[in-house]
C-alpha cells in the first residue's frame, strides 16, 4: 500500500502525540511535528512554547479570531490558551536553554545511530542561519525527531550524518510513518514497527545498523 503525503504525516504525527502527557512543556518544530497536537485526547493538557515568546499556543487563528499581532514562530497565526503569556526573547530562549522544556520535536534531513542530528543546512543552499533550533536540542530533556523515513527514495536515518550537524549526542527518539527508534548509549533500537511497514522493508530503507527490541 503506497501511502500520500497526507497519510504519512497523520502516521507521524498521530504516534508523536502518544509522547506527549499532562503537564508537559512542549515545543513542537515546523510542519509535521506541530501536527501532533491536534491528535492529543481531550483528556491531555500540554503547553506549547513558541520560542519567539509565546506559552501557552492555542489553534490556529481563522476568521473569527484574526490578529496578526499572535504568532509563533513560523509566523502563523495562534490563539493563545487560558493562562498562556508572551515573553521577551531573552526569556523564551532562558526557558529552552535552561532546561524548562520536558519535549522538543523536531524534523530532520539526518539523523544517524549515534543520535546526531542535521536539520538545518543542505550544502551548496544559501541557508541565513541555524536559528533557535541549536538552543531547543541542547536544553530540552527529551528530543524526539518527528520525520519521513526517506527523501526522494533516499534513506534519512543513517549511520553517520553527512550533512552539517545541528547537535550531536541528543536525539532520544525517531518516529517516521514506518517505525519508532529509541537511542541509547549511541545505539540505535527499533521498539515499533508500523502497520504500514515491515521489519525487511525498515532495513531496506534504514542506513544504519540497529538493534530490535519489540517487547
Amino acid at each position: 500500500m503506497e501511502l500520500t503525503k497526507d497519510q504519512i504525516q497523520e502516521i507521524i504525527a498521530s504516534r508523536v502525540a502518544k509522547e506527549l502527557h499532562n503537564g508537559d512543556v512542549v515545543t513542537l518544530g515546523i510542519g509535521v511535528p506541530t501536527k501532533a497536537a491536534n491528535y492529543l485526547p481531550e483528556s491531555v493538557k500540554i503547553i506549547i512554547q513558541s520560542e519567539n515568546g509565546v506559552l501557552g499556543v492555542g489553534d490556529y487563528q481563522d476568521d473569527s479570531n484574526r490578529d496578526e499581532c499572535v504568532i509563533n514562530a513560523s509566523g502563523v497565526g495562534v490563539t493563545l490558551n487560558p493562562g498562556g503569556c508572551f515573553m521577551d526573547t531573552l526569556m523564551a530562549f532562558s526557558m529552552m536553554r535552561g532546561g524548562h522544556i520536558d519535549i522538543t520535536v523536531l524534523g530532520a534531513l539526518q539523523v544517524d545511530s549515534e543520535g546526531n542530528l542535521a536539520n538545518w543546512a543542505v550544502p551548496g543552499k544559501f541557508i541565513p542561519g541555524m536559528g533557535g533550533a541549536m538552543d531547543l536540542v541542547v536544553g530540552t530533556k527529551k528530543l524526539i525527531i518527528a520525520m519521513e523515513h526517506t527523501a526522494k527514495g533516499m534513506p534519512k536515518i543513517v549511520q553517520k550524518c553527512n550533512l552539517p550537524l545541528t547537535v550531536a549526542h541528543k536525539v532520544n527518539m525517531i518516529i517516521t510513518e514506518k517505525a519508532v527508534f529509541e537511542i541509547k548509549n549511541k545505539e540505535l533500537i527499533l521498539k515499533e514497527i508500523s502497520p504500514y511497514s515491515s521489519l525487511e522493508d525498515i532495513k531496506a530503507t534504514t542506513a544504519a545498523e540497529f538493534k530490535i527490541d519489540l517487547n
